[in-house]
Protein backbone atom coordinates (compact mmCIF):
# COMPACT_ATOMS: atom_id res chain seq x y z
CA UNK A 1 0.00 0.00 0.00
CA UNK A 2 1.10 3.57 -0.66
CA UNK A 3 2.79 5.16 2.37
CA UNK A 4 2.50 8.90 2.98
CA UNK A 5 4.57 10.64 5.63
CA UNK A 6 3.21 13.73 7.35
CA UNK A 7 6.38 15.66 8.17
CA UNK A 8 6.09 18.07 11.07
CA UNK A 9 8.53 20.76 10.01
CA UNK A 10 8.97 22.78 13.21
CA UNK A 11 10.99 21.81 16.25
CA UNK A 12 10.23 24.95 18.26
CA UNK A 13 8.98 24.37 21.84
CA UNK A 14 5.28 25.23 22.07
CA UNK A 15 4.89 24.99 18.29
CA UNK A 16 1.46 25.22 16.70
CA UNK A 17 2.50 22.53 14.24
CA UNK A 18 1.77 19.62 16.56
CA UNK A 19 -1.96 20.35 16.60
CA UNK A 20 -1.96 20.99 12.85
CA UNK A 21 -0.08 17.74 12.10
CA UNK A 22 -2.44 15.75 14.35
CA UNK A 23 -5.42 17.27 12.50
CA UNK A 24 -3.89 16.21 9.17
CA UNK A 25 -3.16 12.71 10.50
CA UNK A 26 -6.67 12.24 11.93
CA UNK A 27 -8.23 13.42 8.67
CA UNK A 28 -5.89 11.22 6.58
CA UNK A 29 -6.44 8.08 8.64
CA UNK A 30 -10.16 8.15 7.77
CA UNK A 31 -9.13 7.46 4.18
CA UNK A 32 -8.44 4.03 2.69
CA UNK A 33 -6.23 5.02 -0.26
CA UNK A 34 -2.89 5.02 1.61
CA UNK A 35 -1.20 4.47 4.95
CA UNK A 36 -0.35 7.70 6.75
CA UNK A 37 2.19 8.28 9.50
CA UNK A 38 3.49 11.26 11.39
CA UNK A 39 7.20 12.01 10.99
CA UNK A 40 8.22 14.55 13.62
CA UNK A 41 11.62 16.20 13.09
CA UNK A 42 12.03 16.41 16.88
CA UNK A 43 12.38 12.61 16.94
CA UNK A 44 15.41 12.64 14.62
CA UNK A 45 17.58 15.20 16.42
CA UNK A 46 19.45 16.18 13.27
CA UNK A 47 22.34 18.58 13.93
CA UNK A 48 23.25 21.18 11.36
CA UNK A 49 24.31 19.28 8.28
CA UNK A 50 27.41 17.37 9.37
CA UNK A 51 28.02 14.97 6.50
CA UNK A 52 31.40 15.32 4.77
CA UNK A 53 30.04 14.52 1.29
CA UNK A 54 27.16 16.10 -0.62
CA UNK A 55 23.89 14.16 -0.19
CA UNK A 56 23.74 13.50 -3.94
CA UNK A 57 26.65 11.11 -3.48
CA UNK A 58 24.64 8.97 -1.05
CA UNK A 59 27.72 8.34 1.12
CA UNK A 60 26.23 8.97 4.53
CA UNK A 61 28.54 8.53 7.52
CA UNK A 62 26.50 9.58 10.55
CA UNK A 63 24.04 7.27 12.36
CA UNK A 64 21.41 10.03 12.52
CA UNK A 65 21.64 10.46 8.74
CA UNK A 66 21.20 6.73 8.15
CA UNK A 67 18.12 6.71 10.43
CA UNK A 68 16.63 9.76 8.67
CA UNK A 69 17.43 8.35 5.22
CA UNK A 70 15.78 5.02 6.06
CA UNK A 71 12.59 6.75 7.21
CA UNK A 72 12.32 8.99 4.13
CA UNK A 73 13.21 6.10 1.79
CA UNK A 74 10.40 4.01 3.32
CA UNK A 75 7.75 6.55 2.29
CA UNK A 76 6.19 7.10 -1.12
CA UNK A 77 4.95 10.66 -0.71
CA UNK A 78 4.69 13.48 1.80
CA UNK A 79 2.57 16.12 3.41
CA UNK A 80 4.84 18.78 4.86
CA UNK A 81 3.31 20.72 7.74
CA UNK A 82 5.25 23.96 8.00
CA UNK A 83 5.09 27.32 9.68
CA UNK A 84 6.43 30.40 7.98
CA UNK A 85 9.46 31.90 9.72
CA UNK A 86 10.67 35.28 8.45
CA UNK A 87 8.95 34.85 5.06
CA UNK A 88 10.54 31.43 4.55
CA UNK A 89 11.09 27.83 5.63
CA UNK A 90 12.00 26.95 9.23
CA UNK A 91 15.71 26.23 9.54
CA UNK A 92 15.15 22.78 11.05
CA UNK A 93 13.00 21.72 8.10
CA UNK A 94 15.43 23.04 5.49
CA UNK A 95 18.28 21.29 7.29
CA UNK A 96 16.36 17.98 7.40
CA UNK A 97 15.59 18.20 3.69
CA UNK A 98 19.20 19.05 2.84
CA UNK A 99 20.56 15.94 4.58
CA UNK A 100 19.25 13.70 1.77
CA UNK A 101 18.90 13.56 -1.98
CA UNK A 102 17.86 10.30 -3.68
CA UNK A 103 15.41 9.45 -0.89
CA UNK A 104 13.19 12.39 -1.94
CA UNK A 105 13.21 11.76 -5.70
CA UNK A 106 10.15 10.68 -7.67
CA UNK A 107 7.80 11.23 -4.77
CA UNK A 108 4.91 13.63 -4.47
CA UNK A 109 4.64 16.34 -1.86
CA UNK A 110 1.87 18.61 -0.68
CA UNK A 111 1.84 21.33 1.93
CA UNK A 112 -0.14 22.36 4.96
CA UNK A 113 1.20 25.69 6.13
CA UNK A 114 0.37 28.20 8.80
CA UNK A 115 1.33 31.74 9.71
CA UNK A 116 0.11 35.31 9.60
CA UNK A 117 -0.33 35.00 5.82
CA UNK A 118 -1.11 31.30 5.89
CA UNK A 119 2.52 30.23 5.52
CA UNK A 120 2.33 30.70 1.77
CA UNK A 121 5.79 32.23 1.39
CA UNK A 122 7.38 29.23 3.11
CA UNK A 123 5.55 26.94 0.70
CA UNK A 124 6.74 28.93 -2.31
CA UNK A 125 10.32 28.30 -1.19
CA UNK A 126 9.58 24.63 -0.52
CA UNK A 127 8.20 24.25 -4.04
CA UNK A 128 11.54 25.43 -5.47
CA UNK A 129 13.43 23.02 -3.22
CA UNK A 130 11.10 20.15 -4.17
CA UNK A 131 11.77 20.76 -7.85
CA UNK A 132 15.52 20.52 -7.34
CA UNK A 133 15.04 17.21 -5.51
CA UNK A 134 12.86 15.80 -8.33
CA UNK A 135 9.73 15.80 -6.21
CA UNK A 136 6.31 16.44 -7.72
CA UNK A 137 4.59 19.17 -5.72
CA UNK A 138 0.82 19.19 -5.97
CA UNK A 139 -1.16 22.33 -6.69
CA UNK A 140 -3.63 22.21 -3.82
CA UNK A 141 -2.39 23.39 -0.44
CA UNK A 142 -3.86 24.16 2.94
CA UNK A 143 -2.92 27.67 4.12
CA UNK A 144 -3.94 28.24 7.74
CA UNK A 145 -4.11 31.77 9.07
CA UNK A 146 -3.06 32.54 12.62
CA UNK A 147 -5.88 35.11 12.60
CA UNK A 148 -8.78 32.91 11.49
CA UNK A 149 -7.75 29.28 12.09
CA UNK A 150 -6.28 29.74 15.57
CA UNK A 151 -7.78 31.20 18.72
CA UNK A 152 -5.41 33.68 20.38
CA UNK A 153 -2.81 32.64 17.76
CA UNK A 154 -2.15 29.36 19.63
CA UNK A 155 -5.27 27.17 19.87
CA UNK A 156 -5.88 25.43 16.55
CA UNK A 157 -9.49 25.74 15.41
CA UNK A 158 -9.52 25.45 11.62
CA UNK A 159 -12.37 26.88 9.61
CA UNK A 160 -14.70 24.17 8.30
CA UNK A 161 -13.64 24.82 4.69
CA UNK A 162 -10.05 23.84 5.52
CA UNK A 163 -11.07 20.16 5.76
CA UNK A 164 -12.26 20.26 2.14
CA UNK A 165 -8.96 21.81 1.06
CA UNK A 166 -7.06 19.13 2.98
CA UNK A 167 -9.10 16.43 1.25
CA UNK A 168 -8.24 17.92 -2.16
CA UNK A 169 -4.56 18.12 -1.20
CA UNK A 170 -4.47 14.50 -0.02
CA UNK A 171 -6.32 13.38 -3.17
CA UNK A 172 -3.66 15.01 -5.33
CA UNK A 173 -0.76 13.67 -3.25
CA UNK A 174 -2.06 10.10 -3.49
CA UNK A 175 -2.78 10.39 -7.22
CA UNK A 176 0.67 11.73 -7.99
CA UNK A 177 2.35 9.27 -5.64
CA UNK A 178 0.69 6.37 -7.45
CA UNK A 179 1.52 7.85 -10.86
CA UNK A 180 5.20 8.13 -9.88
CA UNK A 181 5.43 4.53 -8.61
CA UNK A 182 7.03 3.19 -11.84
CA UNK A 183 9.81 5.78 -11.55
CA UNK A 184 10.51 4.82 -7.93
CA UNK A 185 10.59 1.14 -8.92
CA UNK A 186 13.28 1.64 -11.57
Amino acid sequence: MTKIGIILGSTRPGRNGEAVAQWVLEHARRRTDAEYELVDLVDYKLPLLDEPYPPAMGQYSQPHTHQWAAKIASLDGFVIVTPEYNHSVPGALKNAIDFLAAEWANKSVGFVSYGSTGGTRAVEHLRLIAGELQMADVRSQVALSLFTDFENFTVFKPADAQADTLTATLDQIVSWTNALAPLRAS
